[in-house]
């Protein structure tokens, strides 16, 4: 059997099985990646947190892209402490001078939410967004607010490069909490890609607990097929905490 074949093969799988499935959350900003109609895509991203007085956790996560669809799958662990499971549905629409993105997800522990999130523009762009979840226990993978708001600009006037800068706010769990980021997309080639996010918070865990502040940085390699992410975050989600994650992945 041919690889385009064992890649359609598992394509079906994936599709068939997620799509019993209701759920969905949004990877990037108004970065989902829209491939031919009729061609499956997979990235794997495995993924190792190390954080300060905790115990280590893993993550692996399969996302699957048909056209405009995506679809992932993925598990959560931290020793004996807490898991979860998740699953979810994403869709890109293209829109006049621009994108809509709207995503829905479902975890173990009862948990659900969806975002919405647009790119207006095309050299210079807007980006809005909103995301609701029904605030059962959940992992906050995106280490940013989930109830929120999402307002920012970008531009790929750059030569080989873009850049945005935008902020992802609470609006609703009133705990402050604000994250601002600048993010710089380079491609020195065909199969290269360069990935910087400097990011800065502020706000509290719960509305009862006290505001901390950090930085983080992260930084995302792409070589053809393979890609390599390393991040530093200051009070990861807003506890006290500092956290490590190493992710070294695969499309295929």
């Amino acid at each position: 059997m041919s690889f385009r074949k064992i890649k359609d093969v598992v394509g079906a799988g994936v599709f068939g099985t997620l799509l019993g499935i209701s759920g969905v959350y949004a990877d990037t900003l108004g970065g989902a990646e829209v491939l031919a109609a009729d061609a499956w895509a997979f990235k794997l991203t495995p993924s190792c947190y190390v954080t300060t007085n905790e115990k280590d956790a893993i993550d692996i996560n399969l996302r699957a892209n048909y056209g405009p669809h995506a679809f992932w799958l993925g598990h959560y662990r931290r020793d004996s402490e807490f898991e979860q499971t998740r699953t979810g549905y994403e869709y890109t629409a293209q829109i006049p001078f621009g994108e809509l993105v709207s995503s829905l997800q479902l975890a173990t522990h009862g948990f659900a939410g969806g975002s919405i999130n647009a790119q207006i523009g095309d050299s210079i762009y807007a980006l809005l967004g909103f995301g609701r979840t029904n605030m059962r226990d959940y992992y906050n993978l995106n280490f940013d607010p989930n109830d929120s708001i999402v307002y920012g600009l970008g531009t790929r006037l750059l030569p080989k490069s873009t850049l945005s800068l935008f902020i992802v706010k609470d609006d609703r769990l009133h705990t402050d909490q604000i994250v601002t980021h600048a993010v710089w997309r380079i491609v020195p080639d065909e199969h290269q890609r360069w990935t910087v996010d400097l990011s800065s918070k502020q706000g509290r865990a719960t509305p009862n607990d006290e505001s901390v502040s950090g930085k983080a940085l992260t930084v995302t390699y792409d070589n053809r097929d393979i890609f390599f992410r390393l991040a530093q975050d200051q009070k990861v989600n807003f506890s006290v905490e500092n956290q490590t994650r190493l992710t070294i992945g695969l499309r295929f």
